[in-house]
């Protein structure tokens, strides 16, 4: 869930009421939120790929979905936001669900077949693909000179990462494919797809839980049916460590991360907070290292580099006169 403050509180206690204008610049709060939620994602890359050991990565996903669904609509029953609603929304929704479900259908795959550090970075090229998008689709965010010489930055890093896989294992175990990281990579462009919907259309106007929870719930069933329509196993003996590892992606990723993003989408610029979450794949890098014994090759700490200053390039704020 996300941290509870006064003007959370007055937002979501407006139900349907339209939010206000987003403000120009990221305060205290949306700062000491977007760091916890940096964490969450980037220990949440590692909980995937542990739970992955024992829960199929598609079954996973729906289950995850399903979970946090049902976490957020009590959450939201508790503070009187209306979650269903027939308005202009109706078709947008559709819209960011699919996207959604095809985001995790193909990252919950790629992390199985890639390593969690290579997962985060080519996941968190995201801004690179929204900036893009942007440029046609919203007004007043147009790709300037410093921007393309951010892009170009960002997307030699991604090469340096893909093409700097061969050899690189986790803990000495297999190492990443180019197949898992191109899922990762694809995973990206559904989550950049589904932030610029949410950006230049109507949802952008409505609660953030509602948002949120018809992503989880309309998700749940297709990512579940898509596992039993491609044959996976579903549960494989999942121990302990791996329910730990998926319960920790349903309350700190699917419920709380989800939400606070959604939130923070409302009511800053998308570009602001962009930029702050391209400090996630640096703590995954981390967190991989740490928690799973992956490599730190020089290929993929200077991908990561390239990765993070081509971003900051592209979403950092216009010099004020």
């Amino acid at each position: 869930m996300r941290t509870p403050t006064d003007r959370t509180t007055a937002a979501a206690r407006g139900g349907d009421a339209p939010q206000g204008a987003p403000q120009a610049q990221l305060d205290p709060f949306a700062i000491g939120l977007l760091l916890v939620m940096c964490a969450c994602l980037a220990v949440g890359q590692v909980a995937i790929k542990v739970a992955n050991d024992g829960i199929s990565p598609l079954m996973q996903a729906g289950l995850r979905s399903a979970g946090a669904a049902l976490l957020l609509g009590l959450f939201a029953r508790m503070r009187g936001v209306t979650l269903f609603s027939r308005d202009a929304t109706f078709w947008p929704a559709i819209a960011v669900s699919v996207l959604f479900a095809i985001e995790f259908a193909l990252l919950y795959p790629g992390l199985k077949l890639t390593t969690a550090a290579h997962g985060v970075i080519l996941l968190y090229t995201t801004p690179f693909f929204v900036a893009v998008g942007a440029h046609f689709l919203i007004p007043g965010d147009r790709l300037t000179l410093v921007k393309i010489c951010g892009l170009v930055l960002a997307f030699g890093g991604v090469a340096t990462v893909v093409l700097g896989r061969q050899g690189a294992g986790a803990g000495g175990g297999a190492g990443p494919t180019l197949e898992g990281d191109l899922l990762c990579l694809g995973a990206a462009l559904a989550w950049a797809g589904l932030t610029l919907v949410i950006r230049t259309t109507s949802l952008k106007r409505v609660p953030a839980e509602r948002v949120t929870f018809i992503q989880l719930l309309l998700s749940a069933p297709m990512l579940v049916g898509l596992s039993m329509v491609l044959g996976e196993p579903g549960l494989s003996n999942p121990t302990p460590l791996h329910w730990g590892a998926f319960a920790f992606t349903v309350v700190f990723v699917g419920f709380f991360v989800f939400t606070s993003t959604n939130w923070l989408y409302t009511r800053y610029p998308a570009s602001r907070v962009m930029a702050f979450l391209l400090l996630t794949p640096v703590f995954g890098v981390i967190a991989a290292h740490l928690l799973l014994g992956e490599d730190l090759r020089p290929s993929l700490v200077t991908g990561l580099a390239l990765v993070v200053a081509g971003l900051w390039l592209v979403n950092r704020p216009a010099p004020t006169r």
